[in-house]
């Protein structure tokens, strides 16, 4: 092949190259998309969050706690507003699946600031008359639902 042939080829060839490295890529996180059951997320039902074994705890104490008839995941750990809501799971499945993928995270789970934000935030909307009182008489603190309050989702 001449000099002038190859460089004529040499923009195929890459372009096949980036084709099939593209291709795996898509496949291998489709594959591992499929595998971890990432459909499942996007329902309401929270036996997708025992899709992991760190969460069987979790799942067990929501399901003997004093939430399992008002309320499912979603209704605490996302916000209500539909984009938030889609935002928060992308970020939290994204995390979840490089934790989980990588073995790095902690048994048990804990929640991170960010979702504890989250959590609170659905505390006060659902519990508002209630808690109207405490939270107009502490304006000048944030108060943490789940600082006295952590097992009342999750009954241990």
């Amino acid at each position: 092949m001449s000099s002038f042939q190859t460089k004529r080829f040499a923009p195929f060839l890459i372009a096949l190259w980036v084709f099939f490295f593209a291709g795996g890529v898509a496949g291998l996180g489709a594959y591992t998309f499929y595998f971890g059951r990432g459909f499942s997320y996007f329902q309401e039902s929270p036996e997708a969050c025992v899709n992991c074994h760190v969460m069987k705890r979790v799942y067990d104490g929501w399901n003997h706690g004093t939430h399992k008839g008002v309320a499912t995941c979603n209704d605490c750990h996302t916000p209500r507003h539909l984009v938030s809501k889609y935002f928060t799971k992308a970020v939290n499945g994204w995390n979840h699946s490089v934790a989980f993928t990588t073995g790095n995270f902690s048994d048990p789970i804990r929640i991170t600031p960010f979702n504890r934000t989250i959590a609170r935030n659905q505390c006060l909307f659902c519990h508002e008359t209630l808690v109207t009182g405490i939270v107009t008489s502490h304006a000048s603190q944030k108060l943490d639902c789940l600082r006295c309050h952590k097992g009342v989702g999750h009954a241990s």
